[in-house]
């Protein structure tokens, strides 16, 4: 070691176990390497990364929308829900009302024919009646003939026959 050389190392740079001459080499060597590594690595490796990072942010994106899409079919199909309750509420109310109204307009009918068929009845139980006095009125009036023909002993005509019977069918005396 000369002594030059060790005076510049033992002061300075020097002193600190640094050799100038290296570090200069050192130093151009890094920046050689550095304007290569820009050039040929670094901007592919950063177009990589670029295109990496859009491409993310285009999923957070996409995910972000098909968030709110899924919220707005959420919003949308819970609102038809809602309105195919109501609908259905409204329907089955409308038949209920619809089948009160059937039972009535059955029931009212049914008291129609009812009536009906007790005023047919009344009918004919009038006709029954009326149709019996008169059975028991002609056999009345052939008892009344035969008694009184075994009272008077006589045979009577029917012009006698019907005044006679006439006459105690209103009370009064032959």
């Amino acid at each position: 070691m000369d002594l030059n050389n060790f005076a510049a190392q033992s002061s300075g740079i020097g002193a600190l176990g640094v050799n100038l001459q290296a570090l200069i080499i050192q130093l151009v060597t890094f920046i050689l390497v550095y304007i290569v590594l820009r050039k040929y690595a670094f901007k592919p490796i950063l177009k990589v990364l670029k295109e990496r990072r859009d491409l993310i942010e285009s999923g957070v994106n996409l995910g972000i929308t098909m968030q709110k899409q899924q919220e707005e079919l959420d919003k949308k199909a819970a609102k038809l829900l809602h309105d195919a309750q109501a609908e259905a509420d409204r329907v089955i109310s409308q038949s209920k009302d619809e089948a009160k109204e059937i039972i009535n307009e059955s029931e009212n009918n049914a008291k129609k024919k009812a009536e009906a068929i007790l005023d047919d009845a009344n009918r004919l139980i009038d006709q029954n009646t009326i149709n019996a006095r008169k059975k028991l009125e002609r056999q009345l009036v052939g008892l009344v003939s035969e008694a009184t023909e075994a009272i008077i002993d006589e045979k009577l005509d029917a012009k006698k026959d019907s005044q006679l019977i006439d006459k105690a069918l209103s009370g009064q005396k032959a």
